[in-house]
């Protein structure tokens, strides 16, 4: 008897660097790490499609409103019904950090302008915009940032949206340049494991065979679109 295989788990018993920080943690300049972006369900196709687009303003001003946390993805966004909720998860480029952690701070809509690529709101900050308490990054440059998967979806459209971004990752456009390939500190860990590589010595990769998706022979987990 035969079983159809659809991806794998392991787990390291080395302590190698991983690019994941916990949410209180501050995000290192020119790291890549991974976070969440909730929104509607037309609007996530739009943007595993085409990319992000940069918001005309916000509590932080202009930029791309993400977070580590993904418990805050998953509320946004805040007036949809909970069946038109989408959390994104996305492999980000920070770039220049700026933290951002009092009311009325004087760099509060002017970091960008002054040489920064993302502001950090920490968690449980006191800042009254952020009532949840829970942590919140905006970067500046839509470019920056690369829908990787699916954090949660309605079960009625989760299938379709793996897909899409299935497709778009065997796919990749020129806007995945910035959260992928760009210079500085990052460009030492593996864009698709998040493990650290030696110079000169870049992991394989290659497509799976169950879905074509971009995989890396390190990563510790990988599960095909569709079969769980």
């Amino acid at each position: 008897m035969s079983l159809p295989f659809y991806g794998w788990e392991v787990t390291y018993d080395d302590d190698s660097p991983r690019v994941e920080l916990g949410e209180s943690q501050e995000p290192k300049d020119s790291g890549v790490y991974t976070m969440y972006h909730g929104t509607s369900i037309a609007n996530a196709r739009l943007i595993i499609a085409n990319g992000f687009k940069q918001s005309s303003g916000g509590m932080l001003g202009k930029g791309v409103y993400v977070s580590r946390d993904k418990r805050k993805a998953e509320r946004y966004p805040l007036h949809n019904n909970p069946s038109d909720r989408v959390a994104l998860e996305l492999r980000v480029r920070v770039g220049r950090v700026k933290r951002i952690d009092t009311d009325n701070h004087p760099m509060q809509y002017t970091w960008s302008s002054q040489g920064y690529d993302t502001a950090w709101v920490p968690p449980n900050c006191g800042m009254k915009a952020v009532p949840s308490g829970l942590e919140e990054d905006c970067v500046f440059d839509p470019k920056n940032l690369k829908v990787i998967a699916i954090a949660k979806a309605p079960s009625h459209v989760l299938t379709e949206l793996q897909q899409l971004v299935a497709n778009s990752l065997r796919n990749p456009s020129g806007g995945d340049a910035g959260a992928a390939s760009h210079g500085g500190g990052a460009a030492d860990v593996c864009s698709l494991c998040r493990r650290k590589t030696q110079q000169g010595s870049p992991h394989i990769k290659q497509s799976c065979w169950g879905c074509g998706q971009n995989i890396c022979t390190l990563m510790t987990k990988h599960v095909c679109p569709g079969h769980f």
